[in-house]
């Protein structure tokens, strides 16, 4: 058996406020490569240069184009459609949430967030996919 170490998953992130944009690439650095952007837009144009993450971490209330509208394009895209979408937003409304599952976001949660917490959903939902 090889001990060549596994590459760790692939993480994209779309947060427009930089110090949660920091702390989520400070927390999520160790067990993932993390790819920032703080604009819907920008984040879509990497996905369409080739660029498929193994999950995709994203606000609701972005720039660009907002949350719902990247879901939207990614699920409806061949190449990034199965790729696991995160939401994590202030928004609290349990019909924001509903929405959002409803659109194709696999997971939704509330800011403020426990990192351990985000971490284990991340990891949860990359083990069912085989990814870890």
């Amino acid at each position: 058996m090889s001990n060549e170490k596994i590459s760790n998953p692939t993480v994209l992130i779309i947060e427009d406020d930089a110090f949660i944009q920091a702390i989520l690439s400070q927390t999520l650095s160790e067990d993932f490569v993390v790819t920032t952007f703080s604009d819907g837009l920008e984040g879509l144009n990497y996905l369409q240069s080739g660029n498929i993450p193994d999950i995709i971490l994203s606000d609701l209330n972005i720039p660009g184009i907002d949350g719902m509208n990247l879901l939207q394009q990614v699920r409806n895209s061949g190449f990034f459609s199965s790729v696991p979408f995160i939401f994590l937003s202030g928004k609290e409304a349990t019909e924001t949430r509903i929405q959002c599952l409803e659109a194709g976001a696999d997971d939704y949660l509330i800011k403020p967030f426990n990192p351990r917490e985000l971490i284990a959903r991340l990891k949860n939902i990359l083990r069912r996919m085989g990814k870890i």
